[in-house]
Order: structure tokens, then sequence, then C-alpha cells
């Protein structure tokens, strides 16, 4: 059981945990159409992670029990409809989190969580922040229906914050015509990078192309953290996501991300599951796997530092 309570540190002392997972049950003041619901994947998500264990035979029979203490503290505090609040509240749960020393990993919500995760992270750190971000979509639009902080509109925020190196951004996996035209020129105008769909399927070696967006997510900045939103994958492998056709198959999310976080990143979120879209709950039950494939990546990190 990824989180179920035997794996679970036993203890309310922060310090005792390499990985602290937190829910972030919130859907902002907009939503579009029949996608709505998100706020319920935190506790979803939980609840299929009780059929899986540690061990990935595919990656060198790794067990993650046996190298990583992980805790669950469970949920930020949201008020339905009140998102300038709310970020607030999410920003100051994470501040908490980034205090620690272990590896944060946030469960969505929507998007929007994004941008006070990291504003909690360089208002408590300091550090200069560079970006992954694994999506089908910019998120950078100013607002959306007049929520600058809906969950289409986080990057635009964090363009915004002092501490984040705009041209330390990688937008990963932009693909699609729910995009604008103007996403994108924002995007090169701020000095971002962006990864489309189609330079993911060109890549001769996709492991040395997430390397490549480390690089570039890495320099001149302190810490590299990243952010995946579920419509990254093509609908196929995401029936509990947005419907957006030739996106990533898992196992192209799944080697990204592992090869990422072997670099070394700060923590991640993952956002944008809405389990009633979803009768099976097969991308509540993905997110176990690619938080594993995170933390087998974070292992070898740790190894590579001599921390483990």
């Amino acid at each position: 059981m990824l989180l179920g309570s035997e794996n679970l540190v036993q203890s309310k002392n922060l310090s005792n945990m390499d990985v602290i997972f937190y829910g972030v049950p919130w859907e902002g003041a907009v939503t579009w159409g029949d996608y709505t619901g998100c706020e319920l994947g935190p506790k979803v998500m939980r609840l299929c992670s009780e059929r899986y264990s540690g061990y990935l035979p595919e990656l060198n029979h790794i067990n993650i029990f046996d190298h990583l203490t992980l805790g669950d503290l469970g949920d930020a505090k949201v008020i339905p409809a009140e998102p300038v609040i709310t970020n607030n509240m999410i920003k100051d749960f994470a501040k908490n989190v980034w205090k620690t020393n272990a590896f944060p990993v946030a469960l969505g919500g929507d998007h929007g969580i994004t941008y006070p995760i990291i504003k909690g992270l360089v208002e408590k750190s300091k550090k200069s922040v560079g970006i992954i971000h694994l999506d089908a979509h910019y998120d950078n639009n100013e607002h959306s229906l007049g929520d600058p902080f809906g969950r289409g509109a986080p990057f635009a925020r964090l363009y915004e914050t002092k501490g984040v190196r705009n041209e330390s951004i990688v937008h990963m996996g932009i693909h699609g015509p729910r995009n604008k035209p103007e996403n994108g020129k924002l995007a090169q105008q701020i000095g971002a990078t962006t990864m489309t769909i189609s330079d993911i399927r060109n890549a001769t070696d996709l492991r040395e192309l997430a390397r490549k967006a480390y690089d570039l997510a890495a320099k001149n900045t302190d810490a590299v953290y990243l952010s995946i939103c579920s419509d990254v994958l093509d609908h196929a492998f995401n029936p509990g996501g947005p419907v957006d056709a030739n996106g990533l198959t898992s196992f192209e999310l799944l080697t990204i991300v592992n090869e990422v976080c072997k670099q070394g990143v700060v923590g991640m979120d993952f956002v944008e599951v809405y389990p009633q879209q979803d009768c099976n709950n097969f991308s509540s039950h993905f997110a176990s796997t690619l938080v594993l494939y995170a933390l087998a990546g974070e292992i070898e990190h740790r190894k590579e530092k001599n921390e483990i």
C-alpha cells in the first residue's frame, strides 16, 4: 500500500519524513463546462494508492520503502469560491512543508495550486527557482474568466513572481488547439522554453531530452520544481482528465519524470484529476505509479550525493 498506514510515519515530527504527501482539494471559483470536481482528486488518489507496494521490478528491482520514509500531512485548508484567501492558506501550508528537508508531493486539485506552492517556496527559502511544467497547455492566461488565480492562469502569476527565473521555466509536452496564439507568444517573450509534443516525439533519446529540460530549468537557479498536469497524457491514458488528443503515453511521461527526478528536484505536484469522469478511477490509480517513478528517481539522486 503506497499510502497505507503501514508505510507512513506514525509521528507528528515532520523531520522524520523523507517524503511528505499532502492534498490540495481546491477547484477555483471558475470551472469549464462538465470538467469540475477535481477537488475530489486527493481523496480518490489516496484511496487508490492502497492497492500498491513500493516495488518496481522494471527499475532495477527498486523498493521505494527500503530507502524512504513516507508521511501524509493531510490536506491544506480551502474555502470554496474564495480564491484569494485560499491561495494564501495554501501558500502558508506549503511554507511549513518547505521548512522540512523532505521531498514534498502535492496532490491536486486544479493547476492553480502550483502558484501558491512555489510562492511559498521562494518566500521561505529566498531561493531562485526553475520549473519543469509538464502539460498540454501553457496555463499562462491573464485570468480564467475573470479569476486571476484560476487553473488557466498559474504560470501568468509565476511569471510575475520574484524568485522564479522565467528563463528557467520549461513548458514541456505542450500540444493541441486548446492553447491560443497569445499563450505561446507570451512564453517566448518572457524567455521560457517550450518543448512541444513534437519535440518529445522527434527526440532520439527520451532520457537525454529530459536531462536537457532539467539543465534549462537548473541554469542560474537554486532549485527545480516539477509540476505535472494530467492532460499532458493522451486522453486514451487519462480518462479522468480533460480530453486532449495526441498527448504523451504513460510510458513517455513515466520515463521523463523518472529521469528529471534523478537529476534532483525540490518537490512536485500532480493536478487535474477529475474522478467523477472516470468510472474505473484509471487516472487516480496512475498517480501512484507516477509518484513511485518520481521517488525512484529521487532515490537515485540521493545515492549519487551519498545521502542514502
